[in-house]
């Protein structure tokens, strides 16, 4: 490992977890000349993190460290590994006051790591990493492993570990760690068939071989929980040692949210039990969770409650009675098999959909019991708990989404979730006290590197990234996986294809998503542009990281690049076909060729390594003609003229705007442009107002367009508008008098307390009333219309009418009523502003004192 990549590895801990490496660059602790120590009496997870790293130090010294089990033989210096309670040297060096367990005694899953010098007779120096239990213990050498240069993603993105000769280790270093979150994990969901392909090719299925390698990066992602694969497989039945090597690696396993007592549904259908029906079935149905929960001997989360058939909605006549009365009998079946009163499992009861409405109607669930609370299936939160409301013993959790198959439409191909939304999202829940339970359906696993790393690395602590350490987050993820060179670009790639990418998910573009040809050159331009950095950066990448690079960075912007390439091609073509110009078939075989080559750019990932990752990449996703995918992609259909028909074009700047997008200039005013509209990116506000303890607060690159702003803390209270209560003010220079509209683009925050009124915010210009609108009283999710239109454009547009008496000066007032509400742009509208998907362009006035 090169000194700058150690850099890269500190400052990746110092945003993350820990805040000082273990590492150095002088003679110290030498590890190559150490042994491994692991008790006897140990757990086997705590034996399999030994080996683990064991193999890790390998892959970057060449040396291969022996385990030993007793340290009567032990050489002058040792790792020693092992939890509290069960490492006979542990407790040794406590007894003798070496080191303090007091930082992580008691606490869940916490871990310490510790350098001692001359610790015993015999020992010169001593790595101790110790952990309050047996998770506690492997999150401790996982660290040690990220700090010597191995990436979680290792095997499964093929990153490379660099070689060094030797790894010296600080003297008296000593880190203490432990989560926020209590549970922290991954559901792989929808994954026939990219996922179900692979792993039947690779695997002979989803076996226990499977899981091992998916258990393995939870672990290193500093993961414990996991909702396993379920269309068509069932985890413990499919394969007997599926739950052995989930206790190998100490990984919790759940059902999902439609799979009671840990049976996957799919058993039900091979056990041909009848009716999903508690009114007209129920004795076959609690044999079948009964030997459900025989059989789960391992640590696991017990899904409770019951959707109907194939996690469809129960009937709109099922009565709360009926539900409250199958969770009572799900607990007495919990409380008979574990021999244990019901309280003593722990449970979770989600609140999914329709269920949701059965919580806001009145049913309960003992207070034992987690309440796992939902997102709309495409990242906005639905429910979350008062700050005022009382404490429950299960606490809440949150199931979150970076891939869905449902309406208004699927995503599953590619990633589409930008870090700074999910980041806002988490931390309301964070905020909020959602400190349980987070499960995020990550679709086939692959590809969600990088928001996996990062959903998993703010679980584990909430309080250490904040929305303004996400560009440093992003650009240590970036070096730790491709080293420091050209961590910052990659880093930028990262982020802005994803931001790109969520304008409106790859599935449910069309060549009308943009509705003018310059908005839609201005949108291939920028995708374009990053494709050309993505592959420059890729030309000066040492070979072995080549094919790293493709999975997680170049592949999705070359992907990306070409669909909206042909979609603009095909507009293009529409265009030219209605003035029957020349250039008709010429965008009509770009498309053609934008098309073919999709499939190419797929092919190449498959090829990958020898062929490792085929399949993964097999989702449809071009030929969708309502929610559900296609069974095979279809080109989008184009036109041709006759030579005879054609005519040259006449005004070509109709298809090509030859416009040249440079810098946007930012200032503290705003202009009206051509006497028909202004427009402000919500962040460059001339003045924020910050009283009665309310700060505005800016979330660098969340939306569409640039970044957003939003009143801090997200738990406030609701604000009166008036006077010097918090707003941020806009000046604007305007060249019309009379009505105008003001449209006001927010991220699609939803109702999460269930009020009446919804969020709220309130909008003036001047001296004039606040008007108070509410965002999103009009929300819901579990029906089509005004969500869809929210959802698949990743944006709510809400417009007020306004009035002023003279052209020039003015100034608008955004005002906070509720908090949580996510400002991305202000748009004024004179009454003839063309139609934009992005809205327009900022407009900008002259720079103070110019």
């Amino acid at each position: 490992m090169k000194l700058n990549l150690i850099l890269a590895v500190l400052l990746l801990f110092s945003t993350t977890s820990h805040a000082q490496s273990l590492l150095t660059n002088k003679s110290a602790f030498a590890v190559t000349t150490a042994v491994i120590y692991v008790d006897n009496n140990e757990t086997e997870l705590v034996k399999t993190s030994a080996a683990l790293l064991q193999k890790d130090i390998e892959l970057v010294t060449g040396a291969k460290l022996p385990i030993i089990t007793t340290i009567s033989q032990i050489p002058k210096n040792v790792i020693a590994i092992g939890t509290l309670q069960q490492s006979s040297f542990l407790k040794q060096l406590i007894a003798q006051q070496k080191i303090n367990p007091a930082g992580i005694s008691g606490k869940w899953e916490a871990s310490l790591v510790q350098t001692l010098t001359n610790p015993t007779k015999g020992i010169t120096n001593a790595l101790i990493i110790a952990g309050n239990d047996r998770r506690g213990t492997a999150y401790g050498v996982f660290e040690l492993s990220k700090q010597l240069g191995v990436s979680p993603w290792y095997w499964w993105a093929d990153v490379p570990v660099e070689k060094r000769k030797e790894i010296y280790l600080k003297s008296n270093v000593t880190l203490t760690d432990a989560p926020g979150v209590k549970y922290r994990g991954i559901f792989l969901n929808d994954e026939a068939p990219a996922l179900s392909g692979w792993t039947k090719e690779k695997f002979g299925g989803f076996n226990h071989r499977f899981y091992e390698k998916v258990f393995e990066l939870i672990l290193r992602l500093k993961g414990n929980y996991i909702w396993p694969a379920m269309w068509g497989n069932a985890f413990y039945a499919d394969d007997s040692l599926n739950i052995r090597m989930a206790d190998k690696y100490g990984i919790v396993i759940g059902t999902s949210h439609h799979e009671p007592l840990m049976r996957a549904h799919d058993e039900w259908r091979r056990a041909g039990g009848g009716p999903w029906n508690y009114e007209t079935n129920p004795d076959k149905l609690r044999q079948f969770w009964r030997d459900g929960m025989k059989r789960a001997t391992n640590e696991k989360i017990v899904s409770v409650g019951m959707r109907g058939d194939g996690d469809a909605p129960m009937s709109r006549e099922t009565a709360t009675a009926l539900l409250e009365r199958i969770v009572t009998d799900q607990r007495t079946i919990i409380s008979e098999v574990t021999g244990k009163p019901a309280s003593e499992t722990p449970q979770l009861w989600a609140l999914y959909k329709e269920v949701q409405e059965y919580y806001d109607k009145g049913m309960r669930v003992p207070d034992d019991v987690t309440l796992l609370l939902c997102d709309d299936n495409w990242g906005n939160l639905r429910k979350l708990p008062k700050p005022d409301e009382k404490p429950r013993k299960g606490g809440y959790g949150i199931y979150y989404h970076f891939d869905y198959v449902g309406g208004p439409r699927n995503y599953k191909w590619l990633n589409t979730n930008p870090l700074p939304r999910i980041w806002e999202q988490m931390n309301l829940a964070w905020q909020h006290k959602v400190r349980d339970i987070w499960i995020v359906n990550v679709g086939d696993l692959k590809p969600m590197e990088f928001p996996i790393s990062f959903f998993l690395d703010f679980a584990w602590n909430p309080d250490k990234i904040d929305a303004g350490d996400l560009t440093a987050y992003t650009e240590n993820w970036a070096a730790a996986q491709f080293g420091n060179q050209h961590a910052k670009d990659i880093a930028y790639l990262l982020a802005r294809y994803a931001k790109y990418n969520a304008r409106r998910k790859p599935e449910l573009l069309d060549a009308n998503t943009y509705p003018s040809l310059d908005e839609w050159q201005t949108v291939v331009g920028e995708y374009t542009e990053l494709l050309k950095k993505a592959e420059q950066i890729n030309n000066e990448l040492p070979a072995a990281y080549k094919d790293a690079y493709f999975q997680l960075v170049l592949h999705p912007i070359k992907a990306c690049a070409n669909l909206n390439d042909m979609y603009y091609n095909v507009a293009l073509n529409k265009h030219a076909y209605r003035n029957k110009w020349s250039t008709t078939n010429g965008y009509a075989d770009n498309v053609k060729a934008r098309y073919a080559n999709d499939s190419l750019i797929t092919q190449q990932y498959h090829q990958l390594n020898n062929g490792k990752w085929n399949h993964l990449m097999s989702q449809t996703h071009i030929g969708y003609t309502y929610w559900q995918q296609p069974e095979r992609q279809k080109m989008p259909s184009v036109n041709y003229l006759s030579a005879d028909s054609a005519v040259a074009p006449k005004d070509v700047d109709a298809l090509q705007v030859n416009r040249v997008n440079g810098p946007k200039a930012v200032g503290s005013s705003f202009h009206q442009v051509a006497k028909k509209g202004i427009s402000m990116e919500a962040d460059h506000f001339t003045r924020a107002i910050n009283t009665n303890g309310i700060t505005w607060k800016v979330l660098p690159d969340h939306g569409r367009t640039g970044s957003a702003i939003t009143p801090f803390p997200v738990t406030a209270n609701e604000q009166k508008q008036g006077g010097n209560s918090p707003h941020l003010e806009y000046d604007i220079q305007t060249y019309s008098d009379g009505e105008f509209s003001i449209n006001a683009y927010f991220s699609p925050t939803l109702n999460f307390f269930a009020s009446e009124n919804g969020l709220q915010y309130a909008i003036s210009v001047d001296d004039e009333a606040p008007q108070i609108i509410s965002l999103n009283k009009e929300d819901k999710t579990s029906d089509k219309g005004i969500w869809n239109k929210w959802a698949a454009e990743n944006i709510i547009i809400k417009s007020t009418k306004h009035k002023i008496a003279t052209a020039g000066k003015h100034t608008v007032k955004f005002w906070m009523v509720s908090p949580a509400v996510v400002l991305q742009k202000l748009v004024l509208d004179f009454g003839d502003l063309a139609p934009r998907y992005l809205g327009p362009d900022e407009t900008p006035g002259p720079m103070p004192g110019k």
